[in-house]
């Protein structure tokens, strides 16, 4: 990589003209490079099946807590990877495999590790979030099996449950998404520490919270979408929507000149 500029950049206001922007150029640079985009989607995929797979054939639900952790863990560093083409792209500089897999390498001397690590912290304080409220609401409730007993869901505490389950972590999700939508590409981008950037990209969000907040919903909702039957969706839509995020970031910035 070339030298680093220090310090968190300056942003343009977000327009919907922003966001197609993005999506446009990061579609873009997926079809110009899918081999790269299939390769991390791959990694995340597996990741993910061997986690459910581990699940179903032990019974036993807390692997899912390891997949969460994990996850954290390996998708920052595969985000890293895709932002990286999308930049090289956007200077007109050409790379090779060895290339990204080598800038991946290093941000684990970076800042990039202390953003996993404060991911992982916010996701174990919402599963002891989510255990107390399940505790509060259905903690006396005679069940059989907390999987197979699916009727007490649907009693009157079972719903107060799901419902505010459902607000507390949407409001947690929401967190995370202000924290990092812009400290991931601009920890590749700058040499800035991960508090600073993290503070950097809450404020932007906060500032343009109707359009981050469309950004935010698109994101997810296709995610969420890619990830039936069996994640295969994610094969697309996971290195479409990484390219994308770094575009927007990039086409944010007021201090380089714009384009896709």
């Amino acid at each position: 990589m070339s030298e680093l500029v220090h310090g968190v950049p300056q942003f343009d206001r977000v327009g919907l003209a922003t966001l197609r922007s993005a999506l446009a150029a990061g579609w873009r640079d997926f079809l110009a490079t899918p081999v790269y985009g299939l390769f991390f989607a791959s990694v995340y995929i597996a990741f993910g099946w061997v986690f459910a797979w581990i699940t179903v054939q032990t019974g036993q639900s807390y692997w899912l807590v390891f997949a969460a952790i994990g996850f954290p863990l390996i998708g920052p560093f595969a985000a890293t990877g895709l932002y990286e083409i999308s930049r090289r792209r956007q200077l007109g500089d050409g790379f090779r495999a060895s290339d990204i897999l080598g800038v991946v390498f290093q941000q684990r001397n970076r800042q990039l590790p202390w953003l996993c690590a404060m991911i992982i912290i916010v996701f174990l304080f919402w599963f002891t979030l989510a255990h107390m409220i399940f505790a509060l609401f259905l903690g006396l409730t005679p069940m059989t099996n907390v999987s197979s007993s699916l009727e007490v869901y649907f009693t009157a505490d079972g719903l107060m449950m799901l419902g505010f389950g459902t607000a507390v972590g949407a409001v947690i999700s929401l967190l995370l998404y202000m924290l990092m939508v812009l400290s991931l590409p601009m920890l590749l981008d700058r040499e800035v520490d991960f508090i600073t950037a993290m503070i950097k990209s809450f404020q932007f969000v906060q500032a343009n919270f109707l359009p981050m907040m469309l950004w935010g919903i698109l994101l997810a909702g296709l995610t969420l979408v890619a990830m039936t039957p069996w994640f295969l969706g994610l094969l697309v839509v996971l290195p479409w929507l990484g390219h994308s995020s770094w575009h927007l970031y990039a086409l944010l910035k007021s201090d380089i000149k714009k384009g896709a």
